[in-house]
């Protein structure tokens, strides 16, 4: 049961409790110690609003770098990972297969600004031996959503 919650808990956090009780066969009761004992062994880590920023007056920029550094001894990649996590600026950091070793996701107000940050934080760290910024340019899906609204065919349908 704990998967099915989680299922439905990632597409929308905001489910009612009630309306996941039903479609579970259980009570609320169950689903809500289940979601507090999930939250205390933290298998849940939070629960975050998905924002089209785009369609706000808020200027953000978000870029994936792409980042090779080496790992250090008996402590692979997490000394280095979690300093570029400490970052503010920094949204998530990822362990990668391929060429580069970790994926960091930042935003920022311009592309200058991300590019400062890349230039002057990230690139200057000692286990770091290259970067390679990609700039999201528009997002068409986030977390399994789809942010542009399909637009209606309002042709009326003609038969003969």
């Amino acid at each position: 049961m704990r998967e099915q919650i989680l299922t439905f808990l990632e597409r929308n956090s905001k489910i009612d409790l009630k309306e996941l009780s039903i479609m579970l066969g259980t009570s609320e009761a169950v689903i809500a110690n289940e979601i507090c004992e999930m939250e205390k062994e933290k298998i849940i880590c939070g629960y975050h609003t998905l924002i089209n920023w785009d369609k706000t007056s808020l200027e953000k920029v978000t870029a994936l770098i792409e980042v090779r550094v080496t790992p250090q001894r008996n402590q692979g990649f997490e000394r280095i990972a979690e300093r570029i996590y400490n970052y503010p600026e920094v949204q998530s950091v990822y362990l990668i297969s391929g060429g580069y070793d970790l994926m960091v996701i930042l935003e920022g107000k311009t592309l200058r600004e991300v590019s400062g940050f890349v230039s002057n934080k990230l690139s200057t760290l000692d286990t770091v031996i290259s970067t390679a910024t990609h700039f999201i340019l528009k997002k068409y899906k986030d977390h399994g959503t789809i942010l542009l609204s399909q637009e209606e065919d309002e042709r009326i349908p003609v038969t003969l």
